[in-house]
C-alpha cells in the first residue's frame, strides 16, 4: 500500500471517530440519565414544619436538600432551596406528589441557608452547618 492510501485510511478513521464523539455528545434529552431522587452523603439535619420536613445532607463539601410533605401522594405546590453564604440560592419549585428536590450546592466550609415549603406552609432556616 502506498503512502497516499494509508493517509486516506487514517483520515477516514479520524472522521468516523469524530462523528461518533459528536453523536454521543448530542444525544437527545430522553437518553440522558434521569435526575437523582435522593441526596448523597449523610443526613445532617431534618427541619420539620407544619407541612412536612426538609432533609439536609452533606458530602465532600456539597450540601443537598429535599422537601418532603407530611402526607405524600397528593399533587401540591412544593419548593426547596439551598443557598451557600455569599452565593445564589439553588431552587426547585413546582407541583409534586412526593418531594421537591434534590437541590445541591457546593458549600465547602461555608454556612448555608435552607428554605422549603409545602402547600402554603414554609420553613426558612438561619445560617446552618457553619
Amino acid at each position: 500500500m502506498d503512502r497516499g492510501a494509508m493517509r486516506r485510511r487514517s483520515a477516514t478513521g479520524a472522521a468516523v471517530l469524530a462523528g461518533a464523539v459528536l453523536l454521543a455528545l448530542a444525544a437527545p434529552a430522553g437518553a440522558q440519565a434521569a435526575a437523582p431522587t435522593r441526596c448523597a452523603g449523610h443526613r445532617v439535619a431534618t427541619l420539620a414544619f407544619a407541612g412536612g420536613a426538609i432533609r439536609v445532607h452533606r458530602h465532600d463539601g456539597y450540601v443537598c436538600a429535599v422537601t418532603v410533605p407530611r402526607r405524600p401522594g397528593t399533587r401540591r405546590t412544593m419548593s426547596v432551596s439551598v443557598q451557600p453564604r455569599g452565593g445564589r440560592p439553588v431552587v426547585d419549585r413546582g407541583r409534586f406528589r412526593y418531594r421537591a428536590g434534590p437541590v445541591t450546592v457546593h458549600a465547602g466550609h461555608r454556612c448555608v441557608r435552607v428554605r422549603g415549603s409545602v402547600a402554603g406552609h414554609s420553613y426558612a432556616s438561619g445560617w446552618i452547618l457553619c
